[in-house]
């Protein structure tokens, strides 16, 4: 489990952080204001209560490791950041979701704490998560979705055909991919700080 009172990054402009069970109401507000900015992609919870039973999913669950992105200019949670399906042994990989919330969409913000992330992830076990590889599938129309594991270094691997089951139909995904070795070779700049 993580410690949920260590940050994973600080930046110029984002804290990336831990969920915590107190960010429910917070968390539920900016998920029902990016209603619009989400569909038909994500579906984050939209209640505290539902925030409840997903943080504690991401919190209580070794598989995953969960994130929020904070702006360090007012302290609002930005987006979300998680690894899931994380698999130890031979692998040493894990699955990467994440959603912006509409009052940060366009800033850079997940940019820069993508990169907080990636650094995290590829880290040394005890300092980070000391994975090899992640993965983000994306649908082929989320161009943002794509543009941010673009930018950030992913590399494109194809496309899985009704790969995953939402709002009620198996929808196409392109898989992006990142390993440790492509952070070694990644710019930190590029990591963290938006382009253009």
């Amino acid at each position: 489990m993580l410690d949920i009172t260590a940050p994973a990054g600080e930046g110029p402009r984002t804290r990336v952080r831990p969920y915590r069970y107190e960010d429910a109401d917070e968390f539920a507000s900016l998920a029902r204001d990016s209603g619009e900015l989400h569909r038909p992609w994500l579906f984050p919870p939209r209640t505290p209560e539902a925030y409840a039973d997903y943080a504690s999913g991401v919190i209580e669950d070794p598989t995953k490791a969960g994130f929020l992105v904070c702006d360090l200019a007012d302290g609002r949670i930005a987006g979300f950041i998680n690894i899931n399906n994380i698999v130890r042994g031979g692998f040493l990989s894990g699955a990467l979701g994440y959603g912006a919330f509409a009052h940060a969409a366009g800033r850079g913000l997940m940019a820069e704490g993508l990169g907080h992330v990636l650094r995290h992830a590829f880290g040394p076990l005890g300092q980070g998560l000391g994975l090899h590889r992640l993965e983000a599938n994306i649908q082929p129309t989320n161009t943002a979705s794509i543009a941010l594991v673009r930018r950030a270094g992913f590399r494109y691997e194809g496309c899985s055909p009704d790969f995953l089951h939402i709002d009620g139909a198996w929808r196409d995904h392109e898989r992006w991919a990142i390993t440790a070795d492509m952070i070694r070779d990644t710019p930190p700049e590029r990591l963290s700080v938006p382009s253009g």
